[in-house]
């Protein structure tokens, strides 16, 4: 390891000048820092969890489960942290958004390239999701790239294949840009893997730590729904997005699916 840069400190390190200069409320009101750095920090979040779910996806197809385990349990309590921020927003009244909403033009959660990558990542696939990018060329490639490949669930079926459970070739091979699509046969897998955990440990433990992330997911989508309903009500979200509709209907999309179904089976 090459020693550290004769000189540095902690704010060089962290490039704090340049970290702190990136909040720059457009109007004057009080509550806009708030939600300025409310959305900075969640992004900053996201980038940890794209970084822990990609390295955590290389763990699984390496069999190398135990290394994986760490990071998705990162990846579980950064999501706790994002819950947590929404309850910080949830202190800016409706008349306070209000006195700065214009200023934010056409901007909108709904634009955010980290969030729909980590849903990629994690297998909410929907290929009319990388619309709102396709002027960033950059990121626009990256998205794709994430949408035509295996996300980590479908990882995650692969290790149960490799262990010789015996699954459908359609679930192993696929086209990956498509939303994934329950099968009986991998549930029956997992139903195996939860009936003998002590057979089959760290698969189980696979298991639950996915359940981990959809469940905290859901718990962030929900919360966002609320704070969006309490502080604009029905209205059309900034952007021209739906708004609180469009939240609920996020609700019901689940994205390891055979893993909730098996808790009726068992």
């Amino acid at each position: 390891m090459e020693p550290a840069p004769s000189g540095l400190d902690y704010g060089g390190y962290l490039q704090l000048d340049t970290l702190l200069s990136a909040q720059v409320p457009l109007t004057g009101e009080h509550d806009e820092m708030l939600f300025v750095v409310i959305h900075q920090s969640t992004e900053l979040w996201l980038k940890l969890c794209i970084h822990e779910v990609r390295a955590a996806a290389v763990r699984i197809g390496e069999d190398d489960l135990r290394s994986a385990f760490k990071m998705l349990s990162r990846v579980a309590r950064i999501q706790q942290h994002m819950i947590q921020a929404w309850e910080i927003l949830a202190t800016m009244t409706p008349a306070d958004y209000a006195r700065f909403r214009d200023s934010l033009g056409q901007s909108s959660g709904f634009q955010s390239y980290q969030y729909r990558m980590v849903e990629f990542l994690l297998g909410a696939k929907d290929p009319r999701m990388l619309e709102p990018h396709r002027a960033d060329p950059d990121r626009f490639a990256a998205l794709e790239a994430a949408l035509h490949a295996p996300s980590l669930y479908d990882v995650a079926i692969a290790a149960l294949a490799r262990r010789g459970f015996d699954l459908p070739k359609h679930s192993l091979d696929r086209d990956w840009s498509a939303p994934y699509v329950a099968d009986p046969q991998v549930e029956a897998a997992w139903i195996a893997v939860y009936r003998d955990a002590d057979r089959w440990w760290d698969l189980y433990e696979l298991g639950e730590k996915l359940v981990d992330l959809e469940y905290r997911l859901q718990q962030w989508r929900f919360t966002h729904m609320k704070t969006v309903e309490r502080i604009i009500g029905f209205k059309r979200g900034t952007g021209g997005s739906e708004g609180v509709n469009y939240l609920m209907r996020a609700l019901d999309r689940q994205l390891f699916p055979e893993l909730l179904s098996l808790r009726t089976a068992i």
